[in-house]
């Protein structure tokens, strides 16, 4: 390739990029701008005289932190719950044979392919008959269940991808099964896991249809506190410099969390190679 197709290519990069990222400079850009210039018909594209009050305002409305903590428990309580059942399900495909496992593998591609819509009025049912609407354990468990199926076929992936015959040779050598597993081949499943966490999480911390189908108006996830904020600031005239500060703070916790993930993700790639 010579230098000036790698030069056009470099220009498109980073004008895909660009556009990419512009959106999200936008809302940033906005949440610090008064409703007075966001009003105004030219845009402004710096936020000069901004300000972080906006997100003072946010803030100060008080169900944006009991919002925030439905969602952060959500969220947690279906990473911890998909890992440790999607992971033991995972490790029973791949490393074992048993009756029933291929009916069990076509159960688990049934329910993927099952518009969560068609299920809600059944949901509603059971967690009403279980005493568990308008709950975070009962939201956790039809999350769970949603996200489960997918993560599996991740795991299992990674699980396949792991040779048995390490474990197999690490029993020669005189450590147990579990002791194998633990040593051998869990460390090279770690980035897996976080793979498959990151997806739960993010599916358990954007999820609006189940929420609002669950929830009522006391109790909102993130996602639905947000649609509330919107229709409250249309009641008037749209603040969007509060919308947008809204929609940040909904985004950051996200990318917090993304950040924290990646470079044990990253680490945990060559962390797991085996020594010969």
């Amino acid at each position: 390739m010579n230098k000036t197709a790698r030069a056009v290519l470099n220009a498109l990069a980073v004008l895909i990029v660009l556009i990419w990222v512009f959106p999200v400079y936008w809302m940033l850009n906005s949440s610090l701008l008064p409703k007075v210039t966001l009003e105004r018909t030219t845009p402004q594209l710096l936020p000069f005289g901004g300000s972080f009050k906006n997100f003072q305002a946010v803030v100060a409305d008080g169900s944006f932190l009991h919002a925030l903590g439905m969602s952060l428990s959500v969220a947690l309580i279906v990473v911890a719950a998909c890992l440790i059942f999607a992971f033991l399900a995972a490790l029973a495909i791949s490393r074992f044979k048993f009756k029933g496992r291929r009916s069990f593998v076509l159960a688990v591609l049934f329910i993927q392919m099952l518009p969560a819509e068609g299920m809600f009025i059944a949901q509603y049912k059971l967690m009403s008959n279980l005493g568990m609407l308008n709950s975070v354990i009962g939201v956790s468990i039809i999350y769970t269940a949603a996200v489960v199926p997918f993560t599996i076929w991740m795991l299992r992936g990674f699980v396949a991808g792991v040779p048995a015959e390490l474990e197999e040779a690490a029993m020669v050598d005189g450590l147990s099964r579990t002791q194998a597993f633990l040593r051998i081949t869990f460390p090279l499943l770690a980035p897996g896991l976080i793979a498959s966490g990151v997806f739960a999480f993010l599916q358990a911390w954007n999820e609006f249809t189940v929420a609002l189908v669950l929830l009522d108006a006391d109790n909102k996830t993130l996602p639905l506190w947000l649609r509330g904020f919107i229709q409250q600031s249309a009641s008037s005239t749209i603040d969007w410099g509060q919308v947008m500060a809204a929609s940040t703070l909904v985004a950051v916790p996200v990318i917090i969390f993304f950040m924290f993930v990646q470079g044990r993700m990253t680490s945990g790639l060559v962390s797991g190679a085996v020594k010969g």
